[in-house]
């Protein structure tokens, strides 16, 4: 029997949940609120939800959503979600908050009473964007649009928000897992969606790993691709614009896909959000639109496409389109442009900190220090990523930043008491480029 990962059942919900009180502090910008179960309706499992607003922002367009993925690790991966330096970028970029929940699921229970919106979830989402906007002083959250990235059981949560939400979703990637649109008996707890005319306008990456059903057929990722496809034909066969895009290294793990993910969200979400807060979505144009064959790697401008374009995997534009090609191919999805320069460089003693936000297109990878001229260190020592790229802040397994969060400080442990040194740090982005 195939099954996916956030098909997790369990016969007994009795056992205690594991703590979930091990996460970084929500002070301003970061802002926290925390259901215990049932207290939002039907939602069995207690939440807890973390959101970042931009600095300096007047009235936020947008909510991004990072959504885990299903078992207690993923939950508790949620924690640090919104604390994401890259992410950060993206939300800033478009006057957006970056929300992270973190669904308190103990290992065994049955991960489809959260990743099911309709169990209570989308209830509880939408009532802490209401109380998370009277803390923050941005009420207008419970008004603006969503865009949802969703890591397996997270990406059947994403799914079945915009096929119950469509009018509110600006764009959502689903991350090895989708909703299921048709009954299967090995997937007998799992209700159906069904397909609303509206929810064809929004935009949509479904990115399955290629060992997760595609080039490996067996295992316990195998029927992501099945599901996957299904969910793909069935929205594509009526016009709906959505896309894949296989990650060609991976299996369940997120891999590089963040640098794919962040460059679609950033084109949709360009066009997408409504001048104004509250205002209705923006239609996502059509006419540059590129295509490709299912399982393809090369994508042609939708009116040199050749085939039958309702089963055609649907990309934006051509920008888009170019990164794509690259992703599928190797996941080396290029940059060519510095990221930003570090700010607010303090020298207490022998002890450095600064401040930096990641490159958009790429992150960072790490940061060069310099004394007097000559390189003295790197933070961290050697970056880590047992997912993908080497990355500053470290990745779980849901795609969110590793605990406890890594901080923007250096000792020297050489300065010469009593002399006076010139300090420079530098930024380093995961395709190896320095900033200025």
């Amino acid at each position: 029997m195939r099954t996916i990962t956030f098909f997790l059942l369990a016969t007994s919900l009795s056992a205690q949940n594991a703590p979930y009180d091990v996460f970084p502090a929500a002070d301003p910008p970061y802002y926290r609120v925390r259901y215990e179960a049932k207290q939002t309706g039907d939602l069995i499992f207690p939440v807890n939800y973390t959101i970042w607003i931009p600095p300096g922002v007047t009235s936020v367009r947008g909510v991004i959503v990072h959504q885990h993925g299903c078992g207690e690790g993923s939950c508790k991966s949620g924690l640090t979600g919104a604390f994401d330096l890259h992410w950060q970028a993206l939300a800033k970029k478009h006057d957006c908050a970056l929300l992270a929940p973190s669904y308190e699921q103990p290992e065994k229970a049955d991960c489809q009473m959260w990743c099911d919106p309709r169990n209570g979830s989308g209830a509880a989402f939408q009532k802490c964007l209401v109380d998370l906007g009277a803390k923050s002083g941005h009420p207008e959250l419970s008004k603006v649009p969503w865009a949802l990235w969703g890591h397996s059981g997270g990406g059947h949560w994403a799914g079945g928000m915009i096929l119950t939400h469509p009018d509110r979703v600006a764009a959502a990637w689903l991350r090895s897992g989708v909703p299921l649109l048709k009954a299967n008996p090995d997937r007998s707890t799992i209700k159906t969606h069904t397909v609303p005319e509206d929810a064809l306008k929004v935009p949509v990456m479904c990115n399955p790993g290629t060992k997760e059903g595609v080039t490996v057929k067996e295992g316990r990722f195998a029927g992501v691709w099945p599901a996957n496809e299904e969910f793909f034909n069935a929205v594509r066969g009526k016009g709906g614009l959505v896309g894949v895009a296989v990650d060609p290294l991976t299996a369940h793990e997120c891999g590089n896909q963040r640098y794919m993910a962040i460059a679609w969200l950033d084109a949709c979400l360009s066009v997408r959000l409504p001048k104004n807060s509250g205002d209705p979505l923006n239609a996502m144009p059509t006419d540059g639109a590129w295509l490709s064959p299912l399982l393809g790697t090369e994508a042609v401008p939708a009116a040199k496409f050749t085939g039958d374009a309702n089963k055609a995997v649907w990309l934006p534009n051509e920008s888009v389109s170019k990164a794509w090609m690259h992703y599928v191919n190797d996941t080396a999805v290029p940059d060519t442009t510095p990221p930003p320069s570090p700010t607010n460089l303090r020298v207490n003693g022998n002890e450095l900190a600064w401040d930096a936000e990641a490159d958009l297109e790429s992150g960072i990878a790490s940061f060069i220090i310099e004394r007097d001229g000559q390189v003295i260190g790197n933070v961290p020592e050697q970056p880590k990523n047992p997912f993908g790229r080497p990355i500053f802040q470290g990745l779980q397994y849901s795609d969110t930043p590793a605990m406890p969060l890594v901080k923007m400080t250096f000792t020297d442990m050489k300065a010469e008491e009593g002399k006076k040194h010139a300090y420079r740090v530098i930024a380093v982005n995961t395709a190896g480029l320095k900033s200025k």
